[in-house]
């Protein structure tokens, strides 16, 4: 069962191929729903503090009736935050509205403020909240620690000084959007890519080609976009409240064609639609 594998990162710490997606997730239902994915199955649950559900999703995890040992739980540091002091903070701010000792994955969620997407010069700010997030993984705060949104160049400016390199960069990843060069990168670093939105915030849905391929499958477009991703190398992170929805995504135990893939490669997506106004879907 797909719940069941796992990739090893460069830490040797061992994170589920498959996880649960939070953003959009009220903060009031967040708690329902991590406790839903833990009884079907799930064990890798990503939130963020921009997400504004981290209570939520932690009362999910203490409530959940699983071993916090048998968990993979991730959050990310706000965007905004570009100082080692109030990354520190921020740290102990995500531990404490979780009510959790540890996290076992921490992000940089955007190597820029959201109000400046792929803008300014934040190198420095980059630098400092790294290591922040160093420093609470050797006091035991984080198992393992990683950025999201980071292109080739923002990676370069982290491992010019890191004393750990990242394990993870969380990106935008699915069929339509495939980052063949940062995808190259990473795995010659040995840095695990994560994979979020990969059913392109529902806009694949809408596409005749993928849903005619998914029919060949017997699979639904939603399955057919997260086994795409898993045969990539990455952890495919879906977003769902609805526990249908939960046990369907996890149901990816076949395996998509070389040539099938080839062609998914090859799809584009410019336009996400309502979604285009969110920095990371806006082409920039």
């Amino acid at each position: 069962m797909m719940l069941n594998e796992t990739y090893t990162l460069a830490n040797g710490l061992q994170i589920p191929k498959l996880g649960l997606g939070t953003w959009f997730i009220e903060d009031s239902s967040a708690a329902r729903a991590v406790q839903e994915a833990l009884a079907i199955g799930y064990r890798n649950i990503d939130t963020a503090q921009a997400y504004g559900n981290e209570r939520g999703v932690g009362e999910g995890i203490r409530s959940g009736g699983m071993p916090r040992g048998d968990l993979f739980v991730s959050s990310k540091l706000a965007a905004e935050i570009k100082d080692y002091a109030d990354a520190v903070a921020a740290i102990d701010g995500s531990l404490a509205v979780m009510g959790l000792d540890y996290l076992d994955l921490m992000l940089i969620h955007s190597p820029q403020p959201w109000n400046d997407w792929r803008g300014g010069d934040y190198a420095e700010g980059n630098r400092e909240a790294w290591r922040a997030l160093e420093e609470a993984q050797q006091a035991g705060k984080l198992r393992s620690i990683g950025v999201s949104n980071f292109q080739q160049q923002d990676l370069e400016n982290i491992l010019s000084v890191c004393t750990v390199a990242p394990q993870v960069n969380q990106v935008l990843v699915h069929v339509g959007n495939t980052p063949w060069d940062l995808l190259a990168f990473c795995t010659e670093k040995d840095i695990l890519v994560e994979a979020y939105s990969p059913i392109a915030h529902g806009e694949m849905l809408k596409n005749k080609d993928v849903s005619a391929m998914a029919e060949r499958y017997s699979v639904t477009v939603p399955q057919l976009c997260i086994r795409y991703t898993l045969q990539l190398g990455t952890v495919s992170l879906p977003k769902t409240s609805n526990p249908e929805h939960m046990r369907s995504n996890a149901d990816v135990d076949f395996v998509i064609s070389e040539q099938d893939m080839e062609t998914l490669k090859h799809q584009h997506i410019s336009d996400y639609g309502r979604y285009s106004k969110f920095p990371v879907f806006s082409g920039k």
